[in-house]
């Protein structure tokens, strides 16, 4: 694939969940990261983010109160 065809390919929310995964572990490949920069949108990362983190403060909150019961 050319970088062109790269560029104006749409991201999946699998890819978007991988890098916002991998992004809160701090564990990449550089490989990962290029394709991701190429791809991604800074708006889909944020959302991304978003939601991610809103996820695991439930969880974390989630099992702190199943700990203390």
């Amino acid at each position: 694939m050319d970088k062109i065809t790269k560029k104006t390919a749409n991201a999946s929310v699998w890819q978007i969940a991988k890098a916002v995964i991998s992004a809160f572990m701090g564990i990449r490949k550089k490989s990962d990261l290029e394709n991701d920069a190429a791809t991604l949108k800074p708006a889909q990362v944020i959302i991304g983010g978003i939601i991610g983190g809103l996820l695991f403060v439930i969880g974390v909150l989630l099992l702190v109160k199943l700990v203390l019961s």
